[in-house]
């Protein structure tokens, strides 16, 4: 017996297992979605071009966040949203990654600010929401006392589906990507 013939099957054995591998992890990669987030996700479909956003009240950040453990990516506020109850059909901000020459839709945001009255940790999705923390200094003052929910429905996260920042979301090297440093948690008189 040839020392080929025992590797051809030796090989075929690894390719298979191998692509086996490779698609359990895709599979566990794109989990489907809780039945109201892709609810959710189909009613926000509509953004993923980014025109179609501003048109509706989302107004860019500009900016791309990124931080040592992972990124956000650019934002796209809507003041209108603004106020003391999340509304889970209607998240505050549009979560962009820049891809080339193009923006891609990655994940939605509520933000609450304290100043708006909201008097205890607010939830969605049986998730508490992070903080309150400072804004996110250059592009959310410092005094912009906070709370948040990220949910990376368009893009999976490998730390988790409400983790504040992605390992696999990306931002270019320039003048409008922004090294920050995760926001300084502040206390909260519940009332």
């Amino acid at each position: 017996m040839s020392m080929s013939s025992v590797l051809r099957p030796l090989r075929t054995v690894c390719l298979a297992a191998g692509a086996f591998f490779m698609s359990a992890q895709l599979v566990n990669a794109e989990e489907a979605l809780p039945p109201e987030l892709e609810k959710l996700k189909v009613s926000l479909e509509k953004y993923k071009d980014p025109v179609v956003a501003v048109r509706e009240g989302y107004f860019s950040t500009l900016g791309c966040v990124t931080f040592a453990e992972g990124t956000m990516g650019v934002h796209f506020l809507n003041p209108a949203l603004i106020g003391p109850e999340p509304d889970p059909m209607k998240p505050t901000l549009l979560v962009y990654e820049p891809v080339g020459d193009r923006l891609e839709l990655v994940a939605v945001e509520w933000l609450i600010p304290l100043a708006t009255g909201v008097k205890d940790r607010p939830e969605l999705f049986g998730q508490p929401f992070e903080g309150p923390m400072e804004g996110h200094e250059p592009l959310l003052p410092a005094a912009l006392h906070h709370y948040d929910l990220h949910a990376w429905i368009f893009k999976p996260n490998p730390r988790g589906l409400f983790h504040p920042v992605n390992p696999d979301v990306k931002c270019p090297e320039g003048p409008y990507t922004l090294l920050e440093e995760p926001a300084k948690m502040v206390p909260h008189k519940h009332q």
